[in-house]
């Protein structure tokens, strides 16, 4: 089954590709037979209920510095894409909503991963709160005195912006540090939003799994260990990739939230757990499947094309 293939994404020549998830699924997209094209969130389009973008052809190749080629770019109409993949990286601003709003048009005649719509409605750090009892005790608020309440109820806690990612903006403040006011008035400075206050968990210091699901069921996993000087996990600031396996803790996590991501669309999802609490549900663009193939785990492209081609077939 040969399919035309939307890919919106950051532009392709500002990946790294040792690790980029985007990357990983255009090579075995392309190894199936199926047509890729390439496109940028400024290059799509609304004209009176048609919704194009001014795509470029794509080829792909796993070589470092030379890992693709683009057509000339051609105004399309995405209704004759078989599939688009919203593959940009957040910040999860009105420009990624506006987006998903724009997408959801030609979803799900055109098949748009993960669903638009879907995603606009689950934000990662508030998607969660949907299962209180699998993540730590979290506070979302503005409030500066909601979070001084919060802060001396736990002593140590984490602190960062609500549509942040990457491991932008978390600051962990342990109990008896005079810094929360500064950075209080700093995030209200810089956010609109409210902030996520959370406990912090120890347990990240042995790390911060990155499980990845393929239509609500577990397929693999990678361990991402902080260095010594930062209390962020998150592999492009520092954290260290480790093998891993799944314990049971994380097991009952992804059955309880599986029928959920299938029910919503959600085709790849990655979760992030530490101990034994879920932290967020990425949604939007997650990462890891590389690492995890790397280190003797599923070829989770194979299996994201898979069910991809199940829904289209």
């Amino acid at each position: 089954m040969a399919l035309k293939v939307a890919v919106q994404m950051d532009h392709i020549n500002s990946i790294r590709i040792g690790g980029d998830t985007t990357f990983a699924l255009c090579l075995e997209a392309q190894k199936r037979g199926h047509t890729l094209y390439h496109y940028t969130p400024d290059r799509l389009s609304m004209r009176d209920g048609v919704v194009s973008a001014r795509v470029e052809e794509l080829n792909v190749r796993d070589k470092e510095g030379d890992h693709f080629t683009l057509g000339e770019p051609v105004s399309r109409d995405l209704s004759g894409m078989d599939v688009v993949l919203l593959r940009q990286d957040p910040p999860f601003d009105m420009n990624y909503i506006t987006t998903t709003h724009i997408l959801e048009r030609i979803h799900p005649k055109t098949l748009v991963v993960n669903d638009p719509a879907w995603v606009r409605n689950s934000p990662e750090k508030i998607f969660v709160t949907e299962y209180p009892d699998l993540m730590p005790e979290t506070l979302i608020t503005k409030d500066p005195v909601e979070i001084a309440a919060f802060r001396k109820e736990f002593g140590d806690i984490i602190l960062k912006p609500l549509y942040g990612n990457g491991g932008a903006g978390v600051f962990h403040l342990a109990d008896g540090d005079r810094n929360l006011t500064s950075l209080l008035e700093m995030f209200g400075q810089m956010f609109r939003e409210p902030f996520i206050a959370q406990r912090y968990l120890k347990d990240v210091r042995a790390g911060d799994k990155r499980i990845i699901l393929i239509d609500g069921e577990p397929v693999g996993a990678i361990n991402r260990v902080p260095s010594e000087t930062d209390a962020r996990s998150n592999m492009h600031v520092g954290g260290r990739a480790e093998k891993t396996g799944l314990t049971a803790r994380e097991l009952e996590i992804c059955a309880r939230i599986g029928p959920a991501l299938k029910e919503r669309g959600f085709i790849l999802v990655g979760i992030d757990v530490i101990g034994d609490y879920m932290t967020e549900i990425n949604v939007t663009s997650p990462t890891g499947i590389r690492e995890v193939k790397r280190f003797g785990g599923a070829d989770i492209a194979a299996l994201f094309w898979d069910a991809v081609e199940a829904k289209r077939s």
